[in-house]
């Protein structure tokens, strides 16, 4: 019984977090594709968005788009 309720409540603390990992993965993914120039290769870029986990599309999201203008 002590160890369901254990579970519940890892699995309510991990899931929002998970579900943030992948919008963001998602939304920095068709940012990349979309970009005209990136900071770098888009190969690279995608790389680090699908393989650092929460970090990579925040990076790309910060500092992976040109920003000409």
């Amino acid at each position: 019984m002590t160890e369901n309720l254990e579970l519940s409540k890892l699995l309510a603390i991990i899931a929002p977090i998970i579900v943030i990992q992948l919008i963001l993965m998602i939304i920095a993914l068709i940012q990349c594709v979309r970009a005209e120039e990136t900071r770098g290769p888009k190969i690279m870029w995608i790389l680090i968005i699908i393989l650092v986990n929460l970090i990579g599309p925040i990076a790309f999201l910060l500092f992976g788009k040109r920003r000409d203008g």
